[in-house]
């Protein structure tokens, strides 16, 4: 029985073909100037201190609607506002109520790196986020083969791109390393049965070699969850629905960087 992942890959593949046949890849090409790094991703994940990875999402596979009637530009100015480093912007349609245009419109709205999180699974997914303004794509090592998953960050590196690396699972983490990942994002969710287990991103940390920027992903809902990861060693965090369901976005995204204002 195909699993969420094979079913969203699927899915995923016959998306882009459908695209291809509207905007050829050698159209997307011309689109893109020459690479540039005004917003490096990478460099935002490593400033003193936990960085914040702030995710606009209006759903999820495992909790359905989050917040399905959310403003981009609303949602990511606020995280911006309130001290996020980076935004990631959902753009997969089905599962997540994404769209490419999401990614557009957060690029005219903040001056902050972008992430741009979907199934990439194609050079053509690759350029056609560096047209709509991301500073960096999400690379799955699980529906990725190895060979495919290096293939995939050296063309996100030709233009300009960085890869957040997402593994799940000790065996993902050692190909992650061999494929030369420079930011690897540690999911606690499982992406089998979406089950969280929060003890993942601590459990496959020490296997990150030295200089690896590590962010964790999923599950993390409070200022101590916060403070566990960084005293542990993890560089940066991505938070999604926690963030999206909030009634105050911009104070709950001070409150996990403990910067929230006093009651008093």
């Amino acid at each position: 029985m195909p699993t969420f992942l094979d079913q969203v890959i699927e899915r995923t593949r016959a998306d882009v073909d459908a695209r291809a046949k509207v905007v050829a890849v050698e159209a997307l090409r011309e689109r893109i100037s020459a690479p540039g790094r005004s917003r490096p991703f990478s460099e935002a994940l490593i400033a003193e201190g936990i960085s914040l990875i702030a995710e606009m999402k209006r759903a999820s596979p495992s909790k359905g609607p989050i917040r399905p009637d959310a403003t981009v530009t609303q949602i990511v100015q606020a995280y911006e506002q309130a001290g996020a480093s980076a935004c990631s912007i959902l753009t997969e349609p089905a599962w997540f109520g994404g769209s490419l245009d999401d990614l557009v419109e957060a690029r005219a709205a903040v001056d902050l790196p972008l992430l741009r999180k979907d199934f990439i699974v194609t050079r053509y997914q690759i350029l056609e986020a560096r047209v709509a303004g991301a500073d960096a794509i999400l690379l799955i090592v699980a529906a990725l083969s190895p060979e495919r998953l290096v293939e995939l960050q050296e063309v996100a590196a030709g233009v300009g791109l960085d890869c957040l690396v997402e593994v799940h699972d000790e065996e993902e983490m050692e190909i992650a390393v061999e494929a030369g990942a420079e930011i690897i994002g540690v999911n606690n969710r499982n992406l089998h049965t979406l089950e969280v287990d929060p003890e993942t991103a601590l459990r496959l940390l020490p296997d990150a070699p030295a200089g690896t920027i590590v962010v964790a992903e999923s599950g993390i809902t409070s200022r101590a969850d916060v403070d566990r990861l960084e005293v542990a060693g993890v560089d940066a965090i991505l938070v999604g629905e926690m963030l999206m369901r909030s009634d105050d976005t911009g104070e709950s995204v001070r409150a996990l960087l403990g910067s929230a204002r006093s009651s008093d």
